[in-house]
């Protein structure tokens, strides 16, 4: 008798998968692990392995199959109240968006996540995706706002690293010289 595996084990086997690097193997996984989840009416954990097929493709250059299997999950999230993951969702749509050359989209998915998270107050998560909607505020030759995003991403820190601390200091002096 063949023995059908759970979403449970579809989920670990994907994660394996993912940790060994064969991103197109967790992708499989993922799928097949949302959409068990899905069967059995558990709408919440289908839409977090659809993410984290989202990601694997991504990982494995497939940003058009990523953005398909991430797209609309943020909604469902939504719908059931769960904001962190509202959030992860519309950061890994902005990810895919950007892998796609959509860089005006990506951006405002990126703002969109960054709201949410300063709502929820995740202060860790949100400095990530300020430097990753800096980094397309670069891209589109804007400056000053990227600097601005940098900064905003990075005063929400409260226990900073050496690291960030210096990058503050440092993206303090542009507006030096322009208030004098």
């Amino acid at each position: 008798m063949i023995e059908i595996p759970s979403p449970q084990q579809l989920a670990a086997e994907g994660q394996a998968a993912y940790n060994r690097g064969d991103y197109l193997a967790a992708a499989n996984a993922f799928e097949a692990a949302s959409a068990s989840y899905k069967s059995a009416g558990d709408h919440l954990s289908s839409a977090e392995m659809a993410n984290n097929r989202s990601v694997a493709l991504l990982q494995a250059g497939e940003a058009q199959l990523s953005l398909d299997a991430v797209l609309g999950t943020d909604e469902i999230f939504a719908g059931a109240g769960d904001i962190r993951r509202q959030a992860m969702a519309l950061g890994n749509q902005a990810a895919a968006l950007e892998g796609l050359k959509r860089l005006d989209e990506a951006i405002d998915a990126y703002e969109r996540c960054a709201e949410i998270l300063d709502q929820i107050e995740d202060k860790e998560t949100r400095v990530s995706v300020m430097q990753a909607l800096s980094a397309l505020q670069l891209r589109r030759g804007r400056q000053l706002e990227a600097l601005a995003t940098m900064q905003a991403g990075l005063n929400g820190v409260k226990h900073p690293t050496l690291k960030q601390r210096m990058l503050r200091k440092l993206l303090q002096l542009p507006f030096k010289f322009m208030n004098h």
